[in-house]
Parts: C-alpha cells; structure tokens; sequence
C-alpha cells in the first residue's frame, strides 16, 4: 500500500493519496484544486488514480475532486446522506451508510458520521493483503486531533436556521459510536491546527481513537449530552465570509481549473491603466516593507500562510483584482487563491517603487507613543481580533471590530477621533490600517505590537 498525506498550511487542509500497489490503483479523498501534486504522486509510483471522493460538502476550500476526474477520468464517490435538500448537484456515485470502495486489494468502508455536516463520512481502510481488520479512518471533519468538527456552519454561512443544535446533537451520536472503534485505529482527519472547521484542533497529523479517548474533551461526555452540545458550540470563531461561497460551489456544477493559470506580469503601463480605472489592489509584501511605502488604496494582505483566509475575507468573488507580488512568489499565491476559488486576478505587479506618483506611509508607533496617545479624550482605540481574543483578555477602554467584518462596522469608527489599531502581533492591525487609509480615515494609527507586546508589562482586561 502507497500512503501520503498532502497538507496544505495556508488552510491547515489534510488530503489523501492512497494506492494498491498490487493492481496499480489508487484514491484521493478530499482533494484540493490544484491536483497536479496527486497526478504527480501517481506518476512517481506507476499507479493510476481510479477513484476519488470526499467525506462532506466542504466550506473551507475548493474541493478538486472534478479537476481530478477531468484529468484521469477516475469515478467520484460522495456521500448522499443526510438531508435531501444538501445534496451534491453533479454526477458521481453515492455512498451510503455502509456501502464499501474497493482499491484494488484495499478497501474503504463509508461510515455516516453527521454533525459536522448532515452528509458527512469516514472511511475505514483495510488493507486486505496485510489483514482483514481496519487500519485507518478518515474522518474529515467529524473527529480532529483533540478536537471535533463545529456543527454550526450551515447556519452561519449558508442561513439554514435550527441547523446548529440538530448538528450538535448529530455530533453527539457520532463520536459515541466513534468510541465503540478499536483503539487501535488511526485518526486521519481533514484538517490541523489553523482551520476554521474547530476551535481548538491539535497540531500533529494524526492519532489514535484510544488516545483521543483520553485526551479529545469530545470523549468525556458519555452520558450528557447537553452539556456536549453546549460546550461545542460556546465559542466558535466567526466563520469567514466565503465559506458560504464554498459551501455552495463545492455542491454545484462549476467551470474547472484543470491547470495552475498562468497570470500575467503587468508592465507599469498596464498597471497604471488598470489602477485608475479602479481594479482592486492586494500587495502581498510583507507589514514593514509596505508600510515604508504602498500605493494608495491598496489593500496589505502579506503572502504568508494566511494570504488566502483573508482574501477570503477581505475580496469578493465578482471583483477583478491584481497582487503587488514578485515573479518567484506568483505561482504560490495564485495556487493559494484557487484554492478558494478566487479566479479573477486580472495580474500582478512588482515595480511599486517606480510608479510615478508619491506612494503613502503608514503612521506605525511604538508602545510608549501608544501609552501616551490613549490617555487622551480623543482617541479611539481598536482592537481587530476576534471576539472570542477579545474577551479573553484586552487593553482597557478598547472597542472590538473584528477585521473580518470592518466593512461593515465602518459607521463604528469615528473619523474625527485619533483612531489607535492593534492586534495580536500586526498582521491584522496591518489589513485594518490598509483598509481604513482607502475608506479616507486620516487620523489613524498602527499599534504594531499589540497585545503580545502590551502583556509584557501591562495587564489585560478580562
């Protein structure tokens, strides 16, 4: 048996190569859009990809199951599960509740494991030539390491009101029969540390169920349900907005990206025309750099492992937009954004520094400027985290607008105040500041240190 685990960091996003090495076949649960790393997998060990499924609609990434089978032509396998009114909307082979697909001399047995979703799976594999007891499950997003999926995404991100309980209790009657499983079996989930999907996932790849017996707090509810419910769904981070984008491409029929798209490098003409007939401009250099010198009304969302989250955020999937982006980094940050689905860069931009007019700088201070600036009146501090960092510790007298959904709070900002922005470690405060500088806030300032600086010697209000 052939096994690797593909794990995409910007989206903490865990997918899985697995081929029979006897018979020359092979699946891929779960794949992201950019498939060219599993036909690759499958070259270098002379297998070819027969099958593909997935263990639920996604709402987190762009599912490549279809740009896979384009490519290979290998079946699909999905879920028809759950409600009749979420199904998958595009040809493919369904799987029921013990239903099994069969790899060669391998074998996945489709579990229903609801909660998360009501249409979510798991698959047990066996490899039949070693043995004919299981040795893996992929759980999607039902059991993480230390963690389990949150039930409240479809009526988050999609409306579909009354659905969070019914998800929670669904989760419930999952993971009890998850503790029925042998202990010996290996946890293989869909996402780690980072994801959106859970509010406190672990970092190391994979578990056991014996040991999230013991240390998933999932498992320590065996007779109160109630208390389950209400703990997992007590302080689930706010959803990004385009999940709900994801939720219902992931569903649909959808044009394919079948390869990485190539974008163009705009000369400093086409830029220029582009800019000011108004197309949307992301840099992707890193805070400091940018704010040394960035073009006015552009956005700072920096190309780390957070770029494509907050483009997620901070874009629309109607506007054209270009990257302020070096030629070595594109390739990346396009494979970034397609993963989400985000399609319309219209190209990117590397020569911000011989752009003929005067570019902005950004009014960063340091913490004692900071002290003295929030003893007056007529300052208004903001803190861009989310509401759960929030509550749980903040600078006195600090009002929480979550980055995320500052567009929407703008009327909250006053524009005749000296308006003081942080974060944890400014990143996001960088985001806020962009975005403030292109809403025409003038009295603005970044506190670049944020709370990771503050806490070394001041306290938080809790």
């Amino acid at each position: 048996m052939i096994f690797q685990n593909i794990f995409d960091k910007s989206l903490a996003q865990a997918s899985y190569f697995i081929g029979c090495q006897a018979k020359g076949e092979a699946i891929v649960i779960d794949a992201q859009r950019d498939i060219d790393i599993y036909i690759d997998i499958a070259s270098k060990n002379n297998l070819r990809i027969t099958h593909i499924t997935e263990t639920h609609i996604h709402a987190d990434f762009l599912c490549g199951s279809r740009e896979l089978s384009a490519r290979t032509g290998a079946q699909i396998y999905l879920s028809e599960e759950g409600s009749k009114g979420w199904l998958y909307e595009f040809a493919h082979i369904g799987l029921k509740h013990s239903d099994k697909i069969h790899v060669g001399n391998l074998s996945l047995e489709v579990i229903h494991t609801p909660g998360h979703t009501p249409e979510s799976i798991s698959f047990l594999l066996t490899d039949h030539p070693a043995t004919d007891k299981p040795v893996m499950i992929f759980t999607g997003d039902s059991v993480f390491v230390g963690d389990v999926g949150r039930p409240d995404l479809l009526e988050k991100s999609v409306g579909l009101a009354g659905t969070q309980v019914e998800g929670a209790k669904d989760m419930y009657r999952s993971i009890q029969n998850f503790a029925k499983l042998p202990e010996y079996l290996q946890i293989w989930p869909g996402h780690g540390a980072g994801s959106s999907c859970g509010k406190s996932l672990g970092a190391v790849p994979s578990s056991t169920i014996g040991y999230e017996k013991i240390r998933n707090w999932a498992f320590q509810f065996e007779n109160d349900e109630q208390g389950f419910v209400d703990y997992l769904l007590e302080g689930q981070p706010e959803p990004p907005k385009y999940f709900a984008m994801m939720k219902h491409l992931n569903k649909v029929a959808r044009p394919l990206l079948t390869e990485v798209p190539k974008h163009p490098k705009l000369s400093k003409l086409d830029f220029l025309h582009a800019y000011h007939n108004g197309i949307r401009i992301v840099d992707t250099r890193d805070k400091v750099i940018f704010e040394q010198g960035f073009i006015p009304g552009s956005i700072n969302i920096q190309g780390n492992k957070s770029f494509a989250t907050w483009c997620g955020w901070i874009l629309t999937f109607q506007e054209q937009f270009i990257l302020i982006a070096s030629e070595h980094e594109i390739e990346d940050l396009t494979r970034k954004l397609m993963r989400i689905g985000l399609d319309n860069m219209y190209g990117y931009f590397s020569g911000v520094e011989d752009l003929d007019f005067k570019l902005e700088t950004a009014d960063v201070i340091d913490i004692e400027t900071f002290k003295q600036l929030i003893k007056n009146e007529d300052t208004q501090i903001i803190d861009v985290r989310n509401a759960s960092e929030y509550q749980a510790g903040h600078i006195k007298g600090a009002e929480n607008i979550f980055i995320g959904t500052m567009k929407n709070n703008l009327d909250k900002i006053s524009k005749a105040k000296h308006v003081l922005i942080h974060c944890q470690s400014g990143d996001r405060a960088a985001i806020a500041y962009s975005i403030l500088k292109d809403e025409g806030f003038e009295k603005l300032k970044n506190f670049s240190g944020g709370i990771n600086e503050w806490i070394k010697n001041n306290e938080l209000v809790k």
